[in-house]
This record gives C-alpha cells, sequence and structure tokens, in this order.
C-alpha cells in the first residue's frame, strides 16, 4: 500500500476536511478490513487440543470436528472483565434495586397473566410455587428482555481457556461446560456459533448453563426440541423443573425475618453455608427468633445481609437453598423471593 504524507509547518497549512478524507481513507478502510479479518482468523487456545481429545473420548465428536468449531470461538477481554466484577459482590442495599423495581415487577404481572395456564400447568406438574417461576424469569432475562448480547462460544471458551486469576481458578467448571454446550448443539440442532447469552455462557430466557440445559430443560410443548428462547412452554416448564428437581416444597416458607438477641450466638450468622442444618428452635435458643408462623422443628439458617444502616437478618429456609441452586448467592436468592413476593401482591391487586 502507498501511504500518502503532509508536511505541514503552520497551523494555515492544514488541510480542509475533505483534503483529509481523501488522503487517509484508504488507510483507513485497510486498517477496517484488517480489523474485521482479525475477528474471523481461527485462535490457538492454550488446552485446545487436549480439550478435543476429551471430547473425543467423552461423547464422540471427532477431534477435528471439536478443533474447527473452538478455533471460531474468540477471546473476550470483556468477558474476563465481567467475571471480575459481578453484581452479586454489591452489599444488598445495591443489588436489591436492581430488581426491585416497579417496572420489573409490573413485568411479572404482565408475564404471569399472559401465561396462566402454561404456567399453573408447570406449577402443578413440578410441584413448584407460580411466582417463583415468574421472578427466576423476571430476574433472570426480565421475562426475554435481556437474554445476553455475548456469543456463548466465545464466553465459554474465554473462561475455560483464559479464566481470569479471581484466587478461585473455576476454569475445569467452564471447560465442562464447554464440552456440554458442544454436546448440546449435536442434541438439539443448536448452532453453536451464533447462539449468544450471558458473558458467562448461560442462554435463554431462564439462563440455564449448557450442563443444565441438557438435565433439566424438558420439552412441553411436545415438539421434539427443548427451546428455551421460543417456546414459552418448554421455558417455563423448564425452570420449574430445575426447581423441583432440587427439592422445592410447595406451600412451604422460603425466608422470615429475624432478629437477634444481645447475647446472640453470631457464629450462626453467615452468607455462605445455606443448607438448613439447625431447627427453628435451635435457633431460638441461641439467640435468634421470628415473628412468623414457623415449626419449631424446621431446619434453617441465619442470613445476615447489609442494609443501608447496619446488617439486617433473616431465617432461611429448604426452598430458600433451593433457589441457591439456579445461583449460588443469597442475594441472588434473596432477590428472587422479594420480587416473587411484589409479583403475587401485584396479580391479587
Amino acid at each position: 500500500m502507498q501511504a500518502n504524507f503532509l508536511t505541514i509547518t503552520s497551523p494555515d497549512e492544514y488541510p480542509d476536511i475533505n483534503t483529509m478524507k481523501r488522503i487517509f481513507s484508504p488507510l483507513f478502510a485497510s486498517l477496517l478490513t484488517v480489523s474485521c479479518y482479525a475477528q474471523d482468523v481461527p485462535q490457538d487456545h492454550p488446552g485446545a487440543e487436549e480439550f478435543a481429545a476429551r471430547v473425543e473420548a467423552e461423547h464422540q465428536i471427532p477431534v477435528s470436528e471439536v478443533l474447527a468449531l473452538v478455533e471460531q470461538a474468540q477471546f473476550k477481554q470483556s468477558i474476563v472483565d465481567a467475571m471480575t466484577r459481578p453484581a452479586e459482590g454489591k452489599p444488598w442495599h445495591e443489588y436489591r434495586p436492581i430488581f426491585l423495581t416497579d417496572e420489573r415487577i409490573n413485568g411479572g404481572v404482565a408475564f404471569w397473566e399472559e401465561n396462566e395456564a402454561r404456567i399453573a400447568a408447570a406449577s402443578e406438574r413440578y410441584g413448584v410455587d407460580p411466582e417463583y417461576i415468574v421472578s427466576i424469569i423476571g430476574v433472570e432475562t426480565f421475562y426475554g428482555r435481556i437474554t445476553g448480547s455475548y456469543r456463548v462460544l466465545d464466553a465459554l471458551a474465554t473462561l475455560a481457556f483464559y479464566y481470569p486469576d479471581t484466587g478461585n481458578d473455576r476454569s475445569a467448571f467452564f471447560s465442562s461446560e464447554l464440552m456440554n454446550f458442544l454436546v448440546l448443539g449435536n442434541e438439539e440442532g443448536i448452532p453453536v456459533t451464533e447462539v449468544t447469552g450471558s458473558y458467562a455462557g448461560a442462554m435463554g430466557l431462564g439462563q440455564f448453563m449448557p450442563s443444565s440445559y441438557r438435565e433439566y430443560a424438558v420439552d412441553l410443548d411436545g415438539d421434539g426440541r427443548r427451546d428455551l428462547w421460543s417456546s414459552m412452554d418448554d421455558i417455563v416448564g423448564s425452570v420449574a423443573n430445575y426447581l423441583g428437581r432440587h427439592g422445592w416444597e410447595y406451600g412451604q416458607p422460603v425466608v422470615a425475618d429475624a432478629t437477634a438477641s444481645a447475647d446472640a450466638d453470631r457464629e450462626q450468622v453467615t452468607r455462605r453455608d445455606l443448607k438448613p442444618k439447625i431447627t427453628v428452635g435451635d435457633l431460638a435458643a441461641m439467640g435468634f427468633t421470628t415473628g412468623a408462623d414457623i415449626s419449631s422443628d424446621t431446619p434453617a439458617v441465619v442470613l445476615g445481609l447489609e442494609e443501608a444502616d447496619g446488617q439486617r437478618l433473616w431465617l432461611t429456609f429448604d426452598n430458600f437453598y433451593v433457589i441457591t441452586r439456579y445461583n449460588r448467592s443469597p442475594l441472588y436468592a434473596m432477590a428472587v423471593y422479594e420480587l416473587a413476593q411484589a409479583i403475587r401482591q401485584g396479580k391479587e391487586g
């Protein structure tokens, strides 16, 4: 390429804008071509060959086919950046307003009313309270408005081969999810080079990771495919099935406000181990009580989350723990709970 150069010795000699366009546009066009081409150049990812060999051994997809797909995945720094600053890192009083808005509550009421029959059918079939099916979809994708703009292949490859240094290396998890994604593409006829989702590789209105899609997605519309993008029967049924399979108990408590006495055993307050093991009665003996009508033999956990004016306490139960199987953050589970309550209240008027 022949370059054009200008020699300018004073401000008066600057060319007009049309001259600048004429001189430099060929260069910009060439750079744009190079940039676009670079996005399409196959990428060699560290560990890709070993990964492909595992996929072939475990799922009988030929190495050459796996490599051909993986080489189309692009490393995305934005995915690494997003992984290092998740919303769940916020305190509760900053996280809650993201999801507990009038628009999301009203949207949940509308979504429930538009899909009342299928939500009722899924609720009965899988034993899950309907407001929680709606709330999960509301928190995950705003009832389908926000399903993610990252190409899933890029997200999973970036996290499988370049997981950021966060002190908790989960590259093996994402390598497994990438493997499941490629298998899922074969099983469901999903175009793996085109599907978009979250920065972590979650897909559809319920934001299922590939392994969860393969395990828990259901074909409720009976068309022979499990479609979590456009089949509302499959979407609603799959969310309900996920919660049901993880042990949801219909009509049972999720959360109750708690108070602590001055001498309460503060070591019981947690944000990590959310599987209930100690009964409400035993927690009361340790200084944690609730005004809710909860049987004393009900297992519970004391959860503490930060409000703007200090820590607030709740007792959380098995159903709360089930929500954390969808997303392990207690902030997420609490947002699902509060949104579900607000949606039900809005629907009942």
